[in-house]
């Protein structure tokens, strides 16, 4: 009874499609299949809008940006992008502060819960932060005990009642809101934020970049619009660009820095200090199209 409830909760919550759940389902089921595929962060989620690209480039595009996570689970999602779906021709690495730091918790564990039953790639990456124990993917149902909107939700779902409050387009979340207090809180604690650069993800991220590049996938990295007074509160902000500039460099990636472009400096475009709302998400990825048109990868991938 317990495996039948668990497949019963697992299958209503994957058909509801809410939040991570559609991207998980698209990735899992294969039904990304596209020829540029967008990679990173909620930075990546809400600044680069996959239709615009359609609609300007005529080419199949799907944002794979991960809320709230870094290389470590990025990472993951791509292996799984590639086992289950065509190889994409161009990824566009959404590229942040915070890529190569590894959290400790792991964070919206919900959007693993209905895949994670008795599936050892996903225990294996993880089992290593915070969150669960290993009965959780061993043994049936445990996993959704005490979380009571999950129940609900798969209740929701299986009465009809497919409603989300975080719908995707191709996974591009655009936020409609204007500017938060978040930054101005941040601002008058007065405290700088110093990034802690995590060795194993660093070396996990350049041998991603040697697997695109055997795999003849092609990487572009892009630095989206921040807001030009929040780039302040990163003590070591020159370090970590420097770190991908250098690999960049190396590994001959092209790389569009737009951390000093007018987007920046303009509140109105912006939720709060890391984040695009929908308004400058869509002309900045207008903006980042006019700049992919000029270059080879694209001309080539039009041909």
């Amino acid at each position: 009874m317990s495996y039948f409830t668990d497949v019963f909760i697992s299958t209503n919550l994957k058909i509801g499609g809410c939040g991570e759940y559609s991207t998980w389902n698209n990735v899992f089921e294969g039904k990304v299949n596209s020829d540029i595929v967008i990679y990173g962060s909620s930075r990546a989620l809400k600044h680069i809008s996959p239709e615009i690209f359609i609609k300007s480039l005529h080419i199949s595009t799907y944002n794979l940006g991960i809320d709230g996570h870094n290389f470590w689970l990025q990472n993951f999602r791509h292996r799984m992008l590639l086992k289950n779906n065509t190889k994409p021709k161009i990824i566009i690495f959404s590229i942040d502060m915070f890529t190569l730091q590894k959290r400790k918790d792991l964070y919206n564990l919900e959007q693993f819960l209905p895949y994670m039953l008795w599936n050892k790639e996903i225990q294996k990456v993880t089992s290593c932060y915070e969150g669960f124990n290993r009965y959780d993917y061993e043994i049936p149902l445990v996993r959704y005990f005490g979380r009571k909107q999950s129940l609900v939700s798969a209740i929701r779902v299986f009465s009809g009642h497919l409603g989300c409050s975080s719908y995707r387009i191709r996974g591009y979340q655009g936020i409609d809101r204007s500017w938060t207090t978040d930054f101005d809180n941040a601002k008058f604690t007065n405290k700088k934020y110093e990034v802690i650069l995590d060795t194993e993800t660093l070396l996990l991220f350049k041998r991603f970049l040697i697997e695109c590049k055997s795999k003849n996938i092609k990487l572009i990295f892009v630095y989206t619009p921040e807001y030009i007074e929040g780039q302040k509160f990163v003590k070591n902000r020159g370090v970590v660009m420097s770190i991908f500039t250098n690999l960049s460099k190396q590994y001959h990636i092209p790389f569009y820095d737009y951390s000093s472009d007018p987007i920046s400096h303009q509140k109105i475009y912006f939720y709060n200090a890391n984040h695009l709302n929908k308004t400058g998400a869509e002309l900045f990825t207008t903006k980042l199209i006019d700049t992919l048109k000029q270059s080879n990868l694209i001309k080539n991938l039009n041909n």
